[in-house]
């Protein structure tokens, strides 16, 4: 089950953490934006830096979070990066989460899930592992993607509780049964798993927990015991290892930690190569979250 590959990948590095290729052309060194007149060769210029990216920290980190939204922005140019950058980080061994947060219902939730996680008449879409939907519409915007992930071994995170500093204006409002929100989503979440556990106790659904709220992460974890947390928020958010640690079950199992801007424009702060200034930053990010849970084991 994808979620026992992705755990025992994180036990074999010692590293829950993902690096996130949230590729902007801004984030690239003055000599590879030089000359990009076009969405073409801008999507050039963030598929070399990408590879680059790949290369040096694949024997480092389980897995890679690709957030569409920078490669829309490049037109279908863009879409073809994306597809590129996903197809180029498994042949690397490499885990990758598709950062898309879909949400629709029936059909075109069908769609989407074929799209990110199924297999259609011509092949693979969009590859990837794992997929953020956004939940708030109910069952009817996660069962089609569930039926993808059962049919080809993939996997969905749900928006529970967010990083962002405004998500308490709706994930943290108090239902007429005295749960927030952001309680009930997860309780949704984990109810929508129910069946599809792996070895290591965990469903086909995880659920997207903010590090910058740890006293709801707290809450979070003990109250889904089956679900995986993808955790953004550390670093450029304001989130440090000691805030995080309450994702995670004994062991350091339980969550997969994302840095974005922290790993790819760390030469701006490290000078040197991007690529090895950037192995540099995921390797001290290893040992920081390493230090606070200890040995990951099952």
């Amino acid at each position: 089950m994808i979620f026992d590959k992705l755990i025992e990948k994180i036990i074999e590095m010692q590293n829950p953490t993902c690096a996130g290729l949230d590729t902007s052309l801004s984030y690239l060194p003055e000599e590879m934006r030089a000359g990009v007149k076009d969405f073409q060769g801008a999507a050039e210029a963030v598929l070399s830096f990408n590879k680059g990216m790949i290369d040096c920290l694949c024997d480092v980190v389980p897995a890679v979070k690709v957030q569409i939204a920078y490669y829309e922005a490049l037109g279908a140019a863009g879409i073809d990066c994306f597809v590129k950058t996903c197809a180029y980080a498994k042949e690397k061994g490499l885990f990758v989460i598709a950062d898309a947060k879909r949400n629709d219902i029936g059909a075109t939730a069908s769609r989407y899930a074929e799209a990110f996680l199924g297999e259609g008449e011509f092949g693979e879409a969009l590859p990837a592992d794992l997929l953020t939907v956004n939940g708030y519409l109910g069952s009817d915007g996660i069962l089609p993607f569930l039926e993808a992930c059962k049919t080809r071994d993939k996997g969905i995170f749900v928006l529970v509780k967010t990083s962002n500093p405004s998500s308490g204006e709706l994930q943290n409002l108090k239902l007429q049964d005295g749960r927030t929100v952001f309680e009930c989503m997860g309780d949704m979440a984990e109810r929508w798993g129910e069946g599809t556990c792996g070895k290591y106790g965990y469903s086909r659904v995880g659920a997207v927990v903010g590090a910058t709220y740890p006293e709801e992460a707290k809450i979070l974890r003990k109250r889904l015991p089956h679900t995986f947390f993808l955790v953004p928020g550390y670093g450029a958010q304001g989130a440090n290892a000691e805030m995080l640690k309450n994702c995670f079950e004994a062991g350091g199992l339980g969550g997969i930690v994302n840095n974005s801007r922290g790993i790819l424009c760390a030469y701006q702060k490290r000078g040197g190569d991007f690529a090895e200034a950037a192995r540099a930053a995921a390797l001290d990010m290893r040992a920081d979250l390493c230090g606070v849970l200890g040995e990951i084991h099952a």
